[in-house]
């Protein structure tokens, strides 16, 4: 008995974590009537638009690279970030403790008192902050 083997391959872009996109290959053998996905990843578990949900924010960046290792009140975080409205700083202060990148000390003082500072996680973005800031540096001049 003979079999004629007919191959289709069907590419579909695919966001990734390295490269922004690359090909999915499906293989299709039509003798054994068998599909195969050789490589498959779907778009709400890629890495990078789960990190750009959390970090893609206009101002959310340079409040992690304020802070950095340090503690600082809201006073002087708002004086270190021009052109943010206090309602923007409010709210995306609120949003990085909600996430767990900042935690916030409140004073039961008269005036009150706050204490930012980055938590474990926070930490954790100041590597990827550090080489935005190297590429910056070295390449928008």
């Amino acid at each position: 008995m003979f079999y004629k083997i007919k191959l289709i391959f069907t590419f579909v872009q695919v966001p990734t974590h390295k490269y922004g996109t690359y090909l999915v290959v499906i293989y299709i053998d039509y003798t054994m009537e068998k599909t195969q996905k050789i490589i498959s990843q779907s778009d709400e578990n890629c890495p990078i638009r789960k990190s750009l949900k959390l970090l893609g924010g206009k101002w959310t960046l340079l409040i992690l690279f304020q802070i950095n290792d340090r503690v600082i009140r809201y006073g002087e975080l708002k004086r270190t970030i021009p052109g943010i409205s206090e309602k923007m700083l409010i709210q995306e202060l609120n949003f990085l403790v909600e996430h767990k990148f900042v935690s916030k000390k409140a004073f039961p003082e008269i005036p009150p008192r706050v204490e930012y500072s980055l938590t474990k996680l926070g930490l954790n973005t100041l590597p990827v902050i550090d080489r935005l800031a190297t590429f910056g540096l070295e390449n928008l001049k």
